[in-house]
């Protein structure tokens, strides 16, 4: 049997640390400046960005990478003897996923396959993690795919947004028009329902008693969690993060509560100061 290579995009917000660790391949999404496209991650950093930001008074745009992009992270890959395994930000959000399978298909068949996550974020590295694991453990492509299917429902990701801007001036989110008009007083929470960005409830006074019911949501189901992995992901919002990342550690019994930084294309729909709580519901 081939090995199987793992790749993501640079959505997943995985630690650095670990995509070297498992050798996990990244094909990064763009920041987009006017005419200048930067690879998240690599050209830019989510300080840079907020940086340009702050200058221009202008947003960037973000965009996926080409079909292009893919066939030249993929091809050392296939020519020295591997499979490939992409893991892609949702279908509901990009055109990541469409342009992977169509690098695919300039590939022999069964040589690169792409799996939806239908998640953005570490809710993609949490699907990553799981592919990774069952390499090392010597399941084949299609025992990996269907261990994805039945994990992708299970993926809980929650975030607060600290400010609408970013979300509503990029249009990644509907139903923010029905937040703007008390956006003074009500922090929203952002869950990934079906691979989209959805509102799921609007806390009404200071950031922290929105934090204090995103974690009190995740503590609630602490029971039913897979206690593999438990994603903090922020951006901008260390002190906030690290507080929680302890709180989950004390009172859950998952084996890691990883800390994540949230990487330019996230941060660029989202905003500073946005922070999530992502897990697994066991199968």
């Amino acid at each position: 049997m081939r090995k199987i290579h793992i790749f993501a995009d640079s959505t997943s917000d995985l630690p650095k640390e670990w995509l070297s660790e498992y050798q996990i391949g990244i094909v990064p999404l763009y920041s987009v400046f006017g005419d200048e496209s930067l690879r998240d991650g690599v050209d830019i950093s989510p300080q840079e960005l907020y940086a340009r930001v702050s200058q221009t008074g202008s947003l960037p745009k973000t965009a996926a990478p080409s079909p292009a992009d893919f066939i030249h992270a993929f091809t050392p890959y296939i020519e020295q003897g591997d499979d490939i395994l992409y893991i892609s930000l949702s279908s509901e959000l990009s055109s990541t996923y469409q342009n992977a399978l169509l690098a695919a298909s300039e590939f022999p068949d069964g040589r690169v396959t792409v799996f939806d996550s239908l998640n953005l974020s570490t809710g993609i590295g949490l699907l990553v993690m799981k592919a990774v694991y069952a390499v090392q453990e010597g399941k084949s492509t299609d025992e990996i795919i269907d261990m994805l299917h039945q994990v992708r429902p299970l993926v809980d990701t929650e975030f607060v947004i600290d400010t609408l801007e970013y979300l509503y001036k990029g249009g990644r989110c509907s139903g923010m028009q029905n937040l703007i008009g008390s956006l003074l007083k009500i922090r929203p929470v952002i869950k990934v329902i079906d691979g989209k960005m959805t509102p799921a409830y609007k806390v009404r006074g200071k950031r922290e008693k929105a934090l204090d019911q995103m974690l009190s949501n995740a503590l609630s189901q602490k029971e039913s969690m897979d206690n593999d992995i438990i994603y903090v992901v922020h951006s901008m919002a260390e002190t906030d993060a690290l507080q929680l990342q302890q709180t989950l550690k004390e009172q859950t019994g998952a084996k890691q509560v990883v800390l994540s930084t949230a990487g330019c294309v996230i941060s660029s729909h989202c905003g500073p100061n946005t922070i999530g709580i992502i897990y697994s519901k066991k199968a």
